[in-house]
């Protein structure tokens, strides 16, 4: 198993075994999940149970922030478990497991590192077993650990720039900085320019050490109309960061 490093939960457990089934957006947009944030910048950060840390993970793949669907998916997931599992860690291992990407993100992930060839060198028969029976091999997390929420709208990493907004930069260099300095140095998987370029500037100000980066990675969310594009352009100089990681 993994660990859980500065974790919440506990301060969240019994108001998140307290909730209706199913779940509504109301349940979980509300004061009693509201983390932080900032009124003139029109940013709220929200907890969600994505606390576990996998860190012998071989690939780390790194987005921006949960957003609502995630966040939702994780609720449901601890209620479904929490008369089953016991053990807290358990838990909160069986959130990044159902919730981390889940949706049509996750089916386009897992077809562009397939394409990669990626699971031939894990001797996987898809990069899909990541979220299944080779979970042991990855650790999946998002810049900002809990969902974003910009005007009321799921945070893109974008605008407001999540480097010159020191709410964000601060939960990226308390949360995130040491979550990633707890793995030993996997290849980095970022979803996208925003994380990135997050990832550059945390290795050029010594907040984490330099590492094998599969730089060029597309967001898989569905509505980036340029994922495909992008992918090819990149997907030649991708296939040799995994050979010289993994060959």
């Amino acid at each position: 198993m993994g660990i859980v490093l500065h974790s919440k939960f506990h301060l969240y457990k019994n108001r998140l075994f307290s909730l209706p089934s199913p779940l509504q957006e109301a349940d979980l947009i509300n004061d009693q999940f509201l983390l932080d944030k900032d009124e003139k910048r029109k940013i709220e950060i929200y907890y969600a149970p994505f606390d576990y840390i996998n860190e012998h993970a071989k690939i780390a793949i790194i987005g921006i922030t949960p957003g609502l669907h995630q966040m939702k998916k994780s609720f449901s997931t601890i209620l479904s478990v929490k008369d089953q599992l016991a053990d807290e860690e358990e838990m909160l291992h069986e959130v990044k497991k159902n919730s981390s990407f889940e949706g049509t993100m996750r089916k386009n992930l897992i077809a562009m590192l397939d394409e990669l060839q990626l699971h031939t060198y894990l001797g996987l028969p898809s990069t899909k077993e990541f979220f299944d029976k080779a979970n042991d091999l990855v650790h999946t997390a998002s810049m900002i650990s809990y969902p974003v929420f910009y005007d009321g709208k799921n945070f893109n990493g974008s605008r407001p720039n999540i480097l010159k907004t020191d709410l964000l930069k601060k939960y990226i260099v308390e949360n995130f900085v040491p979550e990633i300095n707890r793995l030993n140095k996997p290849l980095i998987i970022p979803l996208g320019v925003n994380v990135s370029n997050v990832l550059n500037f945390l290795i050029e100000n010594h907040y984490i050490p330099s590492q094998s980066i599969l730089s060029g990675f597309p967001h898989p969310s569905g509505s980036n109309g340029h994922r495909h594009r992008q992918f090819a352009e990149n997907k030649e100089r991708m296939k040799n960061i995994i050979q010289t990681c993994f060959g």
